[in-house]
């Protein structure tokens, strides 16, 4: 009994990526899904309320290039300036379509870095 309250207050203390990267690797390891038994227990009609699966709020996002518009100079000078990168390189990322601009970073960072890229004239896709 004490090794399952121990286990409790470990679980307890894990962040929302860590449970979900825990269930996961539960999964892979016993081949089930964590969908599978609520399913089957909802057409039994015998599904407690609490059963209800929980959704993973996404922390990191991408900011991805999909046309660079009529202005590729300005599109080419905004990655410059939000990525540091040199001329050749902000070049194909503006025309080598889709281009990943800025890779896992938060809210509203991506936010910015789309804002910043419209106002050049690009269209964006924050994933």
């Amino acid at each position: 009994m004490a090794d399952l309250q121990s286990l409790v207050e470990q679980l307890d203390k894990l962040t929302l990526l860590e449970a979900a990267d825990l269930s996961k690797l539960l999964q892979e390891k016993w081949g089930v899904s964590a969908a599978a038994p609520v399913a089957v227990a909802a057409a039994g009609g015998a599904a407690p309320a609490a059963a209800a699966a929980v959704v993973e709020e996404q922390t990191e996002f991408d900011v991805v290039i999909t046309d660079s518009g009529a202005n590729k100079i300005q599109v080419i000078k905004a990655i410059r300036e939000l990525t540091g990168l040199g001329l050749r390189e902000a070049k194909a990322a503006a025309e080598e379509l889709p281009s990943k601009i800025k890779e896992a970073i938060s809210k509203d960072e991506a936010a910015q870095v789309r804002a910043k890229l419209e106002e050049a004239g690009a269209k964006v896709e924050v994933k």
